[in-house]
């Protein structure tokens, strides 16, 4: 049984450290078993993985996570968390500790520092706050995991997950690189201290390719937040004045042709395009010279 899965030994640790979880670093603790061992199972695990585990904390998800891969990564932004877990797993050969933070450390080089190369898989219960940042920060590298299973809030895992009618800038960045689940709903309750929301286990698996072919994926992705600038307009509204604000000038009738020629209604919205279609504008007005 996992001994950092109490809620005793979780307040003793943190009045020892003298640690008052805040928000902004998103410091809630794990204390549901049943959620820990879903995360777990949807890792499969084996023993010869390579883990990265962001934002450990006290160790509740690094215990099972050593328990069940080669070698196992963690990154840890706060300097007492991070001396305490170095004091608590110090006989664990295979635990790679840094203490950093993870935004300013390319993939690649937190495996390097493990002497490990991919594949590797991501897991962890990820500070809510940079999670948009965190996922385009591996999901774009050079060397992104092939499997991430992470806790999330509820909200961000639905506006990941979304469809047409629902999509946003965040799912496209997402499901351009892989193919996202929810797999659990994970109660406020479940944690220390608890979260004003509930949060989700998400499961990402890395295509093989994108989903969509396109030259430039920052064009790509240019586009896609013009459109989403002024998300409430029609899109042969809304994309000349968010290209404008991107620095790229088109009239609105250029803009309503390259729509109708790319096969989209310029009386669409943003969050009903696909990226297939947004590829389609894409090409469509390069081709014009856009």
């Amino acid at each position: 049984m996992n001994p950092y899965l109490n809620p005793q030994r979780i307040r003793a640790a943190l009045r020892a450290l003298n640690l008052r979880p805040t928000r902004g670093m998103g410091q809630n603790f794990l204390l549901d078993g049943q959620v820990l061992a879903t995360i777990v199972d949807e890792a499969k695990l084996h023993a010869s993985d390579i883990v990265v585990e962001v934002g450990p904390g006290l160790g509740v998800l690094t215990w099972e996570l050593l328990h069940r891969a080669g070698r196992v990564i963690c990154v840890e932004l706060d300097r007492r968390l991070a001396d305490r877990l170095a004091a608590e797993f110090r006989d664990q050969s295979h635990l790679y500790l840094i203490q950093g933070d993870v935004l300013k450390v390319a993939p690649s080089d937190l495996l390097a520092q493990a002497a490990a190369t991919p594949p590797y898989k991501l897991v962890a219960n990820i500070p809510y706050a940079i999670t948009a940042l965190l996922l385009r920060h591996f999901l774009e590298a050079t060397a992104p995991p092939d499997l991430s299973v992470l806790l999330v809030q509820w909200e961000v895992a639905e506006r990941i997950c979304a469809g047409p009618g629902d999509y946003s800038v965040l799912a496209h960045a997402v499901q351009l690189y892989a193919e996202p689940t929810i797999v659990a709903r994970v109660p406020a309750a479940s944690f220390f201290p608890a979260p004003a929301v509930d949060s989700a286990i998400l499961r990402l698996v890395r295509r093989p390719q994108l989903a969509v072919a396109v030259d430039d994926v920052n064009a790509l992705f240019r586009l896609i937040k013009a459109g989403f600038l002024h998300a409430r307009k029609q899109l042969g509204n809304a994309l000349p004045g968010g290209l404008a604000a991107l620095g790229v000038t088109v009239s609105r009738e250029h803009v309503v042709q390259a729509l109708q020629a790319a096969g989209i209604d310029p009386q669409r919205r943003a969050e009903t395009v696909t990226l297939a279609e947004w590829a389609k504008l894409l090409a469509v007005l390069s081709e014009s010279g856009v």
